[in-house]
């Protein structure tokens, strides 16, 4: 079984849309630490563009991250950023490839 990393960007359309979702985000970040494993989790605003948060998880296992999916799907932070476009790869076994994050819009 090897690591799961996904790391990318969150992209708000607006800094209200960033604001109320950064007040979610202290609970969010505690709760996937606290998750069965979660190896690292970081969520972090841009000064430089603060609709913009960099987000890098990793997970023991595939089965660990698709666990957290789910949780974060029933989660006031998933309701809350549903349909925030994301940007994201996912790194298994070496390998790269885009991620589609489940409930969020294409573009």
């Amino acid at each position: 079984m090897s690591q799961v990393s996904l790391s990318g960007f969150l992209l708000c359309r607006s800094l209200e849309e960033a604001d109320r979702i950064s007040h979610l985000l202290p609970d969010h970040i505690r709760a996937t630490r606290a998750e069965p494993g979660c190896v690292l989790f970081e969520v972090l605003r841009s000064m430089a563009d603060p609709s913009r948060f960099a987000v890098r998880e990793i997970f023991a296992s595939r089965a660990d991250l698709e666990a957290h999916t789910a949780r974060v799907k029933a989660s006031d932070w998933g309701q809350a950023t549903q349909g925030i476009p994301r940007d994201y790869v996912l790194t298994v076994g070496g390998k790269d490839k885009r991620y589609a994050f489940p409930g969020s819009d294409p573009d």
